[in-house]
């Protein structure tokens, strides 16, 4: 028979729960795209009539390991959310800016 989780956490001591937290806290601060799209209750056909795409081409994205920054953006954007991309160093981090505007468009004009 299955246990209840708050029956199962009721019992744990109050320093494992507080290592529980943390490390679900560190799960969720650190996942794959298929995760995050989940985790936010999308399904792939959902994500691909938000980016217009095909469902195939959202699964094959999702499975890359090497994407434009542009098409990153957009896929977070279709979630709800905002792409922020940051160099950390020792003495603190930076927001890199130059890819806030950057759409598809301009990445196939530069290539050509």
């Amino acid at each position: 028979m299955a246990k209840k989780f708050r029956d199962l956490t009721a019992k744990m001591t109050v320093e494992s729960r507080i290592r529980a937290e943390e490390r679900a806290r560190d799960m969720l601060a650190e996942m794959p795209l298929h995760e995050l799209r989940q985790a936010r209750h999308m399904t792939q056909e959902t994500m691909a009539d938000a980016l217009g795409a095909s469902q195939a081409s959202v699964s094959k994205m999702e499975r890359r390991t090497d994407v434009y920054v542009s098409t990153l953006r957009r896929y977070i954007e279709a979630m709800g959310g905002e792409l922020e991309i940051r160099a950390r160093f020792p003495e603190g981090d930076v927001r890199i800016n130059q890819f806030r505007d950057l759409d598809e468009t301009d990445v196939a004009t530069r290539s050509r």
